[in-house]
């Protein structure tokens, strides 16, 4: 796939396209709804989705699909509860390592690698080989890597608002988070896994002065996990939108405040 192709087909993210009118820098949610799209793969040869995440969706104004809902398995009443047979506690750089070797483990690891490379390191050439080379079986992360330097191109670093090198510009905050909400199991098999996450995902930039301000989206991410080198490793994955919530009545906050959250609040690690 050649690296501009992401822009008109979303990077297998099966986001809607919707664009802000000319000159509108305030109105975070603007744009008319349009059916989703189907998701297809960005890297077909290897079968694994290049995640530009949000990232996608944000510079091509992804929109709401309507009348989503969400699966019809239903989890049981303590789905929400934290569970799992021992917390994580390695990392590999910044990505958490050191999974339990069973379902609970294979959706920790599936959930902490959506948070990985849905985040801000992505967007920079260096830290996005290791965020790679952290989750990934090492039989795909070369060619993925290549893949992805090319998908990241200075283009599209621009159309984002990044400089070439994958950083934002003076006086603003580069926003770049993957939430996830749940996360289940659809097929186990010992050493292989298959993991659907539910995320939510910001991105834009934060500051005062901001013409892309920080916007969210909904997405399930499929994750083929393969136990490798004693740990849970991806193979390949999926994105789809959806499910989507209503919106609620929230005031869009100024762009000044979204900055200093991100600044001073962290993220969590992730264990079923």
């Amino acid at each position: 796939m050649s690296p501009g192709d992401e822009h008109d087909g979303y990077g297998g993210s099966g986001q809607t396209r919707t664009r802000l009118p000319e000159g509108n820098t305030g109105d975070v949610h603007g744009g008319t709804r349009r059916p989703a799209r189907s998701s297809r793969s960005l890297l077909a040869g290897l079968g694994v989705v290049a995640l530009l995440v949000a990232a996608i969706a944000f510079a091509n104004r992804g929109g709401t699909p309507a009348g989503t809902s969400p699966s019809s398995d239903t989890p049981g009443k303590a789905a929400t509860a934290p569970t799992g047979t021992r917390p994580v506690t390695d990392t590999d750089g910044t990505v958490p390592t050191g999974y339990a070797h069973d379902e609970q483990g294979a959706q920790s690891a599936a959930a902490n690698y959506a948070v990985a490379l849905g985040s801000t390191d992505m967007f920079q050439k260096g830290p996005r080989e290791a965020v790679v080379r952290s989750t990934h079986d090492p039989a795909v992360t070369d060619a993925l890597v290549k893949n992805l330097n090319n998908s990241y191109s200075p283009g599209f670093l621009a159309t984002v608002g990044l400089t070439p090198e994958g950083l934002a510009p003076s006086g603003l905050t580069f926003v770049s988070r993957t939430i996830p909400v749940g996360a289940k199991v659809k097929d186990y098999a010992g050493n292989t896994a298959t993991a659907e996450i539910w995320c939510m995902g910001l991105v834009g930039l934060a500051g005062e002065g901001s013409t892309k301000p920080v916007t969210s989206s909904w997405f399930t991410l499929t994750q083929k996990l393969k136990w490798v080198g004693n740990d849970w490793k991806i193979t390949g994955w999926d994105q789809t939108e959806g499910p989507t919530p209503v919106n609620g009545d929230n005031r869009a906050s100024a762009a000044d405040d979204i900055a200093k959250a991100v600044e001073g609040f962290g993220g969590f690690t992730y264990a079923r």
